[in-house]
Formats: structure tokens, sequence, C-alpha cells
């Protein structure tokens, strides 16, 4: 993904995220010895604001899987349309002479699935980011489906085959700590700790991100964003929404 932790750094400054040396380094090593990146810290830290970075660096694909409660393969891995499969099949049994194996053959492929973000981050040739967000809102029988991508870059899915990965993608695992991440999961992943950025390090996102602005303005913006954060500010106007990552404020 990057050649030098060096090119990391100045890769994630160019995609707007300001990197110390130990998150180049960990985001360097991910992606050279092709393992996933688990991000754990609170919300608005800026885990999600990373994996985005780093697909912006390399001029990769996206695909993002958004965890909840009750997700389930379908929406990771991807199912069979079956609509398409019954018009399919109503119209190619109206043909004089009906072969129904090569018609039941071509019902499971890859041309009647509908492929969750799991399968198409496994079908780009080129590079591409995985963010396999929140995790922590899943139990552990989702986390165990993963260690089958996490480990070998396949998937395995009934009457359509072993899918195996053209080109490994960069994956970013997320969580807000909600549950401890099993260590399965843990023990094939590199780690690192994200908190909220202190206002002197927001204020240089600001300027980073708006540089036609002054210096006190971006001083001003960061400590506000921080108030936001901790709660202090409780007069604000309903209309006036903050986040707190990458220092950014949305009127």
């Amino acid at each position: 993904m990057f050649g030098s932790v060096e090119e990391a750094k100045a890769g994630l400054m160019s995609g707007g995220y300001i990197a110390d040396d130990v998150t180049a380094t960990v985001v360097y090593l991910a992606g050279k010895l092709q393992k996933p990146l688990l991000l754990e810290g609170p919300p608005g830290s800026g885990k999600t604001e990373l994996a985005y970075a780093v697909a912006k660096a390399r001029n990769a694909s996206f695909e993002r899987l958004q965890c909840f409660e009750g997700i389930n393969e379908d929406k990771a891995i991807g199912k069979f349309d079956e609509a398409l499969q019954r018009l399919a099949v109503e119209l190619l049994s109206k043909s004089a002479s009906v072969d129904w194996e090569a018609i039941k053959a071509q019902l499971h492929s890859q041309k009647f699935f509908s492929a969750g973000p799991l399968l198409k981050a496994l079908q780009y040739s080129g590079p591409c980011v995985l963010l396999i967000d929140e995790l922590d809102k899943v139990g552990q029988a989702f986390e165990a489906m993963l260690l089958e991508v996490l480990s070998v870059w396949q998937l395995s899915i009934p009457k359509l085959g072993l899918i195996k990965a053209e080109n490994i993608p960069f994956v970013v695992l997320t969580s807000n700590e909600e549950r401890r991440i099993g260590d399965p999961l843990r023990r094939r992943s590199f780690y690192l700790r994200v908190e909220h950025p202190t206002p002197e390090r927001e204020a240089h996102i600001l300027q980073l991100r708006m540089p036609e602005q002054s210096s006190e303005f971006h001083r001003g913006m960061a400590g506000l964003a921080r108030r936001c954060v901790a709660g202090a500010w409780r007069s604000r106007p309903p209309s006036l929404k903050c986040l707190t990552w990458p220092g950014r404020l949305r009127l």
C-alpha cells in the first residue's frame, strides 16, 4: 500500500489526515504485511476518517461494511437475487429444448448474485480499502465469519463456490469499545488506539482543511469543537451540529 513509513505519513497528509509517527508506522506495516488494522477509541475520534484517508492517498476503491445489531451474512457477503432467478427460469423454460442442468448452473453463478461489501472487496483487481465499521456492535459469531476473509482472503459461499481475492484489500476494523473484540481477530490484526485530538492538533487540521482562514479562526474553531465534545456548550442553537473529527463544524 505504501513504500515506506515516510510515504505513509505524507500520503495520509495528502488525504487530509495528520498522522503521527506511530500511526504512520502501523499503517505502513499493516499494508506491507497485508494484515487488518484494528482501531479502537471513542466515537468521533477519527477512526473512520483514517480509512478514507488511506483510500484517498492510494487512489483506491472503497468498500464499507457498517455493522449493526442483527446483521447477517446476506448483508455482509451478499445473496442470490431470487426474483431475477425466477424471471430467468420463466424465460428459459419457453425454449423448445430446455437443459435444466445448464440452467441450474447458470442460476448459481455470479450473474445472479448480489454481492455485499466483503465479496466486492475481494473482487477488485486494483487496490481497495475495506472498512468494517463499528465491529463492537455485533457478536462473536459474526466475527468468526470474518476470520475466513481476514486469514486466507477467500469466501466459501454455498452454491456459488469458493471466491478468492484477486487483490488483497487494506482492511480497517473500527470499534467504539461497546464490547471487547475477540482474541482471534486481535491476533490477526495490527492495533492502534485513537483518541480525540488535542486543541492544538484540531487547529492544525483546520489549517490543513481551510488554509484561507486565519490562525485565530483555526484556534477558535478547534476550541469550540472540543467544548461540543465535552458537552460543555449546552446553549448551542438546534441548527448547529458539531463533528469531533477532524475538527470540522457543519452549520
